[in-house]
């Protein structure tokens, strides 16, 4: 191959397109040093530590499953994911949380949630740029995902709305977050919640910020949240241990290198639980009803907070129009910024650009 991959600025993604492009076909993969599938060394389970949707990508090692099994895997990537972090008992449960900069920091406190299936590992870049401009950060993983304690449902925690908000609720408590703070929201289900909470609690909202977000009543559900409520067909779904990832690379039109993919990985991995966390979740919302809320809550006249749209124009999920359909209900308080070359989550795709549009709007 005698051209070179011109490679973006990012250097957690490669462009899907010009990685398969510079790569050659599976066919001759054989030719390349690869072990074939009758070699007696052969892994069957390599797609677990070989994640399946970056094959092409130019990151990936040279022979399938060379990271290993799954122990192994475990072994190597168990402190990953965890800058900046440490675990806080709230209440009965134990949060995962993102911290950086300091309390005493001159512009403010920003709160960063993540939406399902993915974790608040997405916002790392975004935490550390914003506290060099001055901004105390926090990010938590919610309960259920991540490094968060992840209950068995009906031992504590049914993984309803309700109860998401209330942990919210104390999680606030606990870190002494009493003033007005800036408050930033992504993805599906409890980055919904994340939106319905805010609702309930203007007063203590500054400003917010929306990261592609359901927003709409037509706004699209994925295919995943739709397998998940399927019986039976949905327990087999949420033990998937890549479907992370897979939704990530699904909605952007990057693939994550493997180092970063290990991270979303790994809760997966690691138990049952975050699966089954996952799938009550993904059964307990009800996607009219919620969307319905958020659309009529912050539309003209019932909304009155700064609200900020950073929306990556790439998102396979969720299209530019949905955002402006959302603006036009309100569009004194709501203003769009598009973010080009960002998919579904635009802190993990370009987090220079979102960190740029939350600088100017906080």
């Amino acid at each position: 191959m005698g051209s070179t991959v011109n490679m973006q600025k990012q250097t957690d993604k490669v462009n899907l397109f010009e990685t398969q492009m510079t790569m050659p076909p599976t066919s001759e993969k054989g030719s390349s040093g690869n072990v074939p599938e009758d070699d007696p060394s052969f892994n069957p389970f390599g797609f677990v530590t070989d994640n399946p949707s970056s094959r092409s990508a130019i990151q990936l090692p040279e022979t399938p499953a060379e990271d290993g099994n799954v122990g192994q895997m475990l072994y190597r990537t168990e402190d990953k994911g965890r800058e900046f972090g440490s675990t806080i008992k709230s209440g009965k449960l134990r949060w995962f949380v993102r911290e950086t900069g300091s309390k005493e920091s001159r512009r403010g406190t920003v709160v960063f949630l993540h939406g399902a299936p993915t974790q608040s590992f997405s916002y790392r870049t975004v935490m550390s740029e914003m506290s060099e401009f001055g901004f105390h950060c926090y990010a938590p993983d919610w309960i259920g995902f991540g490094f968060s304690d992840k209950p068995q449902p009906g031992y504590g925690f049914n993984y309803t709305e309700k109860e998401y908000h209330e942990a919210f609720d104390k999680l606030l408590d606990t870190l002494e977050i009493n003033s007005p703070f800036f408050l930033v929201v992504q993805g599906f289900l409890v980055g919904t919640y994340g939106l319905t909470w805010a609702l309930k609690n203007p007063s203590k909202i500054e400003k917010i910020a929306i990261l592609n977000t359901p927003l709409t009543v037509s706004s699209p559900v994925p295919g995943l949240f739709k397998q998940l409520r399927i019986p039976l067909f949905g327990e087999f779904t949420c033990q998937n241990a890549i479907l992370a990832e897979r939704f990530i690379e699904g909605g952007s039109p990057y693939v994550l290198k493997n180092e970063k993919a290990d991270v979303y990985r790994l809760p997966y991995l690691s138990s049952g639980g975050p699966g089954f966390a996952l799938l009550e979740t993904a059964k307990k919302i009800n996607f009219g009803d919620t969307l319905g809320q958020i659309a009529n809550g912050f539309s003209s006249g019932s909304w009155d907070k700064p609200t900020l749209l950073a929306w990556g124009i790439a998102d396979k999920y969720l299209s530019q129009s949905i955002a402006e359909e959302f603006e036009k209900q309100n569009p004194q308080n709501v203003k769009l910024q598009l973010i080009e070359g960002a998919g579904h989550l635009p802190q993990e795709d370009w987090p220079e650009k979102v960190v740029a549009a939350l600088r100017s709007f906080f």
